[in-house]
């Protein structure tokens, strides 16, 4: 009996332990291009994503003059294209919108008016919802996590005193 006690608590602590590990984060924001009005001409938007992780649930936030660009998501061949035509989605409300990358997949993005051939396009390759456990790691998600592993110890402390 006391035996399969202690394996049923092993057993439950590991599922415990996988659960806060695979554990979603809260959804971020991202300012497209990394400033608040960055959605202009000549900037470097590869390089600005290649520096971010986008997972399913976050947002992009596109700062702008409304009056002279705008944004719409289109399909991979107007984005390679930089046609503005048949876009899936017009983003554009008041300068300042966001958008919800609502599926895991990859996303496109361009200003219509010809400022996408001026480089005012980008794709967002958006990951399915997981913490990254890597050292680029935002601080807001690693908060999030450390948050959880205290909250496992403390649970797994109150189950251990419960048996034993």
């Amino acid at each position: 009996m006391e035996v399969s006690r202690k394996i049923i608590v092993c057993l439950l602590m590991i599922i415990t332990m996988g659960y806060s590990i695979t554990e979603g984060r809260e959804p971020m924001l991202h300012r497209v291009g990394g400033g608040r009005f960055t959605w202009k001409p000549k900037v470097n938007f590869t390089n600005w994503t290649s520096n971010e992780r986008f997972y399913k649930g976050d947002w992009l936030y596109f700062g702008f003059d409304k009056h002279i660009h705008n944004v719409l998501e289109v399909n991979k061949t107007n984005y390679e294209k930089c046609i503005d035509s048949d876009f899936i989605n017009n983003i554009t409300r008041g300068g300042r919108d966001v958008f919800q990358l609502l599926e895991a997949r990859s996303y496109y993005f361009l200003c219509g008016r010809g400022f996408c051939f001026h480089g005012m396009k980008v794709e967002i390759i958006v990951e399915p919802l997981a913490v990254p456990l890597s050292p680029t790691m935002n601080n807001k998600a690693y908060s999030s996590l450390k948050i959880n592993r205290i909250e496992l110890v403390m649970f797994l402390v109150i189950i251990f005193l419960c048996i034993f």
